[in-house]
C-alpha cells in the first residue's frame, strides 16, 4: 500500500445480542442516512435527520488536530480507527499524508480569508515578530503577527507567517524573511510600526527594512516605525535588578527543587501541609533562572508553605537546604516589589485587549515605584532599584512617540496625564519640553494624514456629508495627474500655514473636558461612537473662522 493511499478498515460484523425492539442499527442497513423518529408523547426532542459526508468528517478531523496540536500519526493509530468506526462505520480511515493535505487546504482557505480582511480594511497594520527555536529539532522559526482595528473598531490579530529561518540568524537573513512576508501580503504601503525584542541584531533588522521600504509610505517617514517590545524591556530591567541578590534566594530554590524532584516527595509535602492545616491550593513550581517572572511565581507559592518546609526539615535527614528566616524576609520583599512588574508584564503580553493608551501610565508608575525602592530599609532592594533605574532610563528616558500619541488620544488622559507624571519625574522645565514634543508629534500626524489621505482621495477634509453633491462627484470622477495631486497637497499645507484662525480636529478634541478615569473604559468603543462628532466639532470651528 502506498503512503498516500487511504486505507479503509472494513467492519467486523458480529452477531447481534440485542433484543428485537433495540434501537441499535443492524450492520446491513445503510448507515449513511439515519432518520430518528419524530417527537413522541414523551415530550423529548428527537434527533434531526442526518446525512453522513466523508469530506465534512475529514475536515472536522483536520480542524481537531490543528486546534489541539495532535500529531498527524494519530489517524493511523489502531485504537483511533476503532473508535471512529464505532462512531460512524461509513467513515473511511485516512493516512497521515491525506490529513496533512487536508490541513494545508484549510490553511489556504484561512489565508485567503485573512487576505480579504486585510485588503478590505482601510487602517494601517502593525506587525510583531520574534524568532522561536524548536527544542526537538533545534531549528529556528520566525512568527509574524499582524495587529489592526477592523471596521467595527475591534482589535484584531492575525498570524501571517510561521516560517523556518536557516542559520545563521543574522540581521540580513531575518530582514529578508520579514520583507518577503510584508511583500507577499501586500502590506509594504500600509505599515504603521514593527515591534521586535530589544537586541542589536533587531536594531540592524529595522535599519535594513527601512532601506527596503519607501519611507514616504510610513508614518512621518519612518520616525515611529521601530517599536521595542515593552514586555521584553521589563524583562531586561528586572533581570538586572535580580542580579544584585545573587544567592539570596538560593536556599528557597534548592528547597523547591528537592520537594518536586519525585512524586513520592510531592506526596509527602502535600501530606505535611494537610497535617499543619495549610490548604494546598497551589503546587510548588521550580523557576527558570533566565525568566524572572517564573522566579516571582516560585517565591509567591513557596512563601505560602514556609511552615511546611520547616516542619519537614526535622523529618527528613536528606533535606539540607532549609531556608532561614532572613531568606523568607527577602522573598517577601521581592514578592511585594515585583508584583507590579509581574502584573504589567501580563497586561502587555495579552492579545485581545492591550491598546497602546494603557502603556504610558504603567511605565510611569513603574518608574515612580523604583524611586520608592531607593528609600527602602533593605540594602538589597536599594541596590536593585539603582540597577533597574539605570536600565529604565536607558530605554524609557524619552517617551516613545506612539505611546505619547496614544495617551493624548485617550479622552480620559489627553495632555493632562503626560503633564501630571512628567512633573513628578522630571520637574517643570523638562516636563514642559516633553509635553510640547508630544503635542507637536500629534499635530504632525494629523497634518500628514490630511495631506496624504484626505486630499488624495478627493474628499473634503472636514464636514463632508454622507451623500456627495453633484459637483463633488464630478471632482472625484476626474483623473488627476501626479503633479496636480502634489500641488493640491502643497496648497492644503499653504492654507494651514496662512490661516491663523484654523483650528484642527485635534485642537477641538483637546479643548473638551477629559472623561472620568474608569477602569472598564474601552477606548475603541469610545472612538467608534465619537469619531464623527469630533470631526463635526472641528468642522464648525473651522467654518466659523
Amino acid at each position: 500500500m502506498s503512503q498516500d493511499s487511504e486505507p479503509h478498515l472494513e467492519d467486523d460484523v458480529q452477531p447481534s445480542n440485542n433484543p428485537p425492539n433495540s434501537s441499535v442499527v443492524e450492520p446491513n442497513l445503510d448507515t449513511s442516512r439515519l432518520r430518528s423518529p419524530s417527537k413522541g408523547d414523551s415530550g423529548k426532542d428527537a434527533v434531526a435527520s442526518y446525512a453522513f459526508d466523508q469530506n465534512v468528517a475529514k475536515k472536522k478531523l483536520a480542524r481537531m488536530i490543528i486546534m489541539h496540536e495532535y500529531p498527524l500519526s494519530m489517524v493511523e493509530h489502531e485504537a483511533f480507527r476503532e473508535f471512529s468506526t464505532a462512531l460512524q462505520p461509513a467513515f473511511k480511515s485516512v493516512s497521515r499524508n491525506t490529513i496533512k493535505k487536508e490541513i494545508l487546504q484549510i490553511y489556504d482557505v484561512e489565508k485567503m480569508k485573512t487576505i480579504s480582511i486585510l485588503a478590505a480594511n482601510n487602517c494601517r497594520i502593525a506587525l510583531t515578530t520574534d524568532l522561536w527555536t524548536a527544542s526537538s529539532q533545534r531549528k529556528g522559526y520566525m512568527a509574524v503577527t499582524s495587529h489592526f482595528i477592523d471596521e467595527s473598531w475591534c482589535l484584531q490579530s492575525r498570524i501571517l507567517r510561521f516560517i523556518y529561518v536557516p542559520c545563521p540568524h543574522t540581521a540580513e537573513t531575518i530582514c529578508e524573511a520579514l520583507h518577503d512576508c510584508v511583500m507577499d501580503w501586500n502590506l509594504d504601503r500600509r505599515l504603521s510600526a514593527l515591534t521586535v525584542d530589544n537586541c542589536s541584531t533587531n536594531d540592524k533588522v529595522i535599519e535594513f527594512m527601512l532601506e527596503k521600504l519607501n519611507k514616504n509610505d510610513l508614518l512621518l517617514n519612518g520616525q515611529l516605525y521601530h517599536m521595542r517590545c515593552y514586555a521584553h524591556i521589563l524583562n531586561l530591567i528586572v533581570k538586572d535588578g535580580l542580579a544584585v541578590i545573587g544567592d539570596g534566594i538560593e536556599r528557597i530554590r534548592d528547597s523547591v527543587a528537592y520537594w518536586v524532584a519525585t512524586p513520592k516527595r510531592k506526596e509527602r509535602f502535600v501530606e505535611a501541609a494537610r497535617q499543619l492545616n495549610i490548604e494546598y491550593k497551589q503546587m510548588l513550581v521550580l523557576d527558570c533562572k533566565t525568566r524572572w517572572n517564573s522566579t516571582y511565581i516560585m517565591l509567591t507559592v513557596a512563601s505560602k508553605y514556609k511552615t511546611v518546609f520547616s516542619h519537614l526539615s526535622a523529618r527528613d535527614r536528606q533535606y539540607k537546604s532549609v531556608p532561614q528566616e532572613k531568606d523568607w524576609e527577602l522573598a517577601s520583599k521581592l514578592e511585594d516589589n515585583l508584583r507590579k512588574f509581574y502584573e504589567v508584564t501580563e497586561m502587555f503580553s495579552g492579545t485581545n485587549y492591550p491598546t497602546t493608551n494603557l502603556f504610558f501610565l504603567e511605565v510611569c508608575e513603574i518608574r515612580l515605584s523604583l524611586s520608592d525602592w531607593l528609600t527602602s530599609e533593605s540594602e538589597v532592594i536599594r541596590k536593585m532599584a539603582e540597577n533597574m533605574i539605570q536600565k529604565h532610563e536607558h530605554y524609557w528616558g524619552v517617551l516613545h512617540g506612539v505611546m505619547a500619541v496614544a495617551t493624548i488620544l485617550d479622552p480620559r488622559y489627553k495632555l493632562k496625564l503626560i503633564g501630571f507624571y512628567f512633573d513628578s519625574l522630571f520637574g517643570k522645565p523638562d516636563s514642559e519640553f516633553h509635553i510640547r514634543r508630544a503635542f507637536k508629534l500629534c499635530h504632525d500626524l494629523v497634518d500628514e494624514y490630511t495631506l496624504k489621505f484626505k486630499v488624495n482621495e478627493g474628499s473634503s477634509t472636514y464636514g463632508e456629508s454622507a451623500s456627495s453633491s453633484s459637483s463633488s462627484r464630478l471632482v472625484k470622477s476626474i483623473c488627476r495627474s501626479k503633479k496636480q495631486a502634489e500641488r493640491l497637497s502643497s496648497f492644503d499645507a499653504y492654507v494651514n500655514e496662512t490661516n491663523p484662525i484654523f483650528r484642527s480636529e485635534l485642537d477641538a478634541y483637546l479643548d473638551e473636558k477629559i472623561l472620568p478615569n474608569t477602569v472598564d473604559f474601552d477606548i475603541l468603543t469610545w472612538l467608534k461612537a465619537n469619531g464623527n462628532k469630533m470631526t463635526l466639532h472641528a468642522s464648525s470651528t473651522y467654518n466659523a473662522g
